[in-house]
């Protein structure tokens, strides 16, 4: 009975998003095999690039070093911050990463206690993850994030619950390495061919790429369209309500 009452309840629910013309895919059973979207946070959830921006420039300009200009900062967001900042100062020496690494965590810290920062979800977001969520996939996170920086946003928004799944630079190598995504697929048991990474960098593409997951792009972050294609994307998307439909061709093309 409790098969039936699954079924029933996700074929109703599928067959509103069909009349809506936002899903056509059959639901999941149970017991199938898992399918996972993982998605990148910063760009792609949210858009943190103002606070991001902020924080790096306060913790530049505090050591000495000339302020990055806002578009090298928000090429760097993806990455672990001791990537970002080597990336952005190439001469710096290694204990001086260190120490600016941890002055931009601080005004992060300081912008968070003062309520001023601004990282709010992009427009069809919700809906994007409901979709997905009622057509029986799996949902994660994959991030620059530390753990600790991951939540907060999450929690904010109210979708903290919607993940299976949370992967940051606290357990495993960042960006492009597949680290995260290799331990996303070990949580939930799902296969490289049903998993689909989902972000708005080039590094997300090629996490995907090293990881042998499907990836798709989005336009609306922070690395130009044709970059994410060059970088491995299957597939890019310009608004979230496009999102669901593009994922399930995409699936449909690779089995």
């Amino acid at each position: 009975m409790k098969w039936l009452s699954f079924w029933a309840s996700a074929v109703r629910s599928i067959s509103i998003h069909q009349e809506r013309g936002t899903l056509s895919q059959q639901p999941e059973l149970p017991n199938s095999k898992p399918r996972l979207v993982v998605f990148d946070c910063d760009g792609t959830l949210v858009d943190s690039a103002q606070s991001i921006i902020t924080c790096m420039q306060s913790a530049c300009r505090q050591h000495g070093f000339t302020e990055p200009g806002p578009d090298d900062v928000r090429r760097m967001v993806g990455l672990p911050l001791e990537d970002a900042i080597s990336r952005l100062y190439p001469d710096m020496a290694a204990g001086m990463v260190d120490t600016v690494r941890e002055g931009y965590r601080d005004a992060f810290m300081a912008l968070r206690d003062k309520g001023e920062v601004h990282e709010p979800l992009y427009h069809g977001t919700l809906d994007a993850l409901h979709l997905l969520d009622a057509a029986g996939w799996l949902l994660g996170v994959a991030t620059g994030k530390a753990l600790k920086g991951l939540h907060s946003p999450l929690g904010a928004h109210g979708i903290r619950d919607r993940f299976v799944t949370l992967q940051t630079p606290d357990h495993a190598p960042g960006k492009p390495d597949p680290g995260m995504l290799y331990n996303a697929m070990t949580e939930t048991g799902a296969d490289a061919s049903a998993t689909v990474m989902v972000g708005d960098t080039t590094y997300d593409m090629e996490m995907a790429r090293n990881a042998g997951t499907l990836a798709v792009g989005v336009a609306w972050g922070y690395h130009a369209v044709e970059e994410l294609i060059d970088a491995g994307a299957q597939r890019v998307v310009d608004s979230y309500d496009k999102l669901p439909q593009a994922i399930e061709d995409l699936m449909l093309e690779a089995t």
